[in-house]
């Protein structure tokens, strides 16, 4: 009940606050940092809420794509014990640096540590380029984080490490053990990544910065704490949320200076002999 009035709170200040004025950014170098501080959180109340009503504002294409990824989890959910299977016999082949690194990487505390870091370097330094990056990072992980937490109490799905299989769900139990979907680790990894990604334009700095969020979500199928499903839609999550905000953001032209190119990943649902898949195109 806390989290849900948490959402309803913060959905109703971003909707009724009153429309966000952009500020130049000549004008934005001369405020200070209070005044900074206060302009960027009303941007970032408002970004929370454009992503909690975008499927007010879907269209065709939209559709089309969240179409997709329900199709594709679900032929991802035939293959769940198999791919639980596999790493669950290798368990013991898992790095140790690989293993530290999923578990503390995608912890709430690294994450919202890193995001609230990037965005105060940027408010002290008067960088708005940081400034924007932390905001969309800080916007895009509370929204993720809320979401998840609302999730994994209402679905109630058993974890794999409970051996009771991938069908059993028991909503709203309290038990850890009933709290498989979505994957908190990989929703806050995934945010991140995809995130910071968004700043940059050479192709293989994206690659690497996107190989360093997956650590986590192999992680999490590789240690029985989820099922396959749960970390593939949990990542298609963390995409949708941190284009909605990033979009909000360049059409609010909030950030004057701040590139207002498509960033977005283009969704492609691949399908062919013994194999189906999703492709991401950025």
């Amino acid at each position: 009940m806390k989290t849900t009035f948490t959402i309803i709170l913060v959905c109703f200040l971003s909707v009724f606050c009153k429309a966000q004025t952009p500020i130049p950014t000549q004008t934005q170098d001369t405020l200070s940092v209070i005044k900074l501080a206060m302009y960027d959180t009303k941007v970032m109340l408002k970004g929370i809420g454009h992503a909690y009503t975008g499927p007010l504002r879907w269209k065709k294409d939209d559709w089309i794509v969240a179409g997709t990824i329900a199709g594709g989890t679900a032929l991802l959910y035939f293959v769940d014990d198999d791919v639980n299977n596999f790493f669950s016999k290798r368990s013991d082949d898992l790095p140790t640096v690989l293993d530290e690194v999923g578990e503390r990487g995608g912890s709430p505390q690294v994450i919202y540590g890193l995001t609230a870091g990037t965005y105060l370097f940027g408010l002290f330094t008067k960088n708005q380029k940081v400034r924007r990056a932390g905001a969309l990072m800080t916007s895009s992980a509370v929204t993720a984080g809320l979401l998840q937490t609302i999730l994994k109490a209402s679905t109630g799905r058993s974890r794999p490490e409970n051996g009771k299989g991938k069908f059993e769900f028991n909503p709203y139990s309290g038990m850890a053990g009933f709290r498989s979907f979505p994957s908190g680790h990989t929703i806050l990894s995934v945010t991140m990544a995809h995130a910071v990604a968004k700043q940059f334009d050479n192709a293989w700095v994206k690659v690497g910065i996107y190989a360093l969020g997956s650590i986590a979500p192999l992680q999490r199928i590789w240690g029985g704490a989820h099922w396959l499903t749960d970390v593939a839609l949990s990542a298609a999550l963390s995409i949708v949320i941190v284009d909605s905000i990033d979009n909000y953001m360049n059409k609010a032209n909030v950030y004057p200076d701040g590139s207002k190119k498509n960033n977005s990943i283009s969704w492609k649902f691949n399908v062919g002999l013994g194999r189906a898949g999703l492709t991401g195109t950025f």
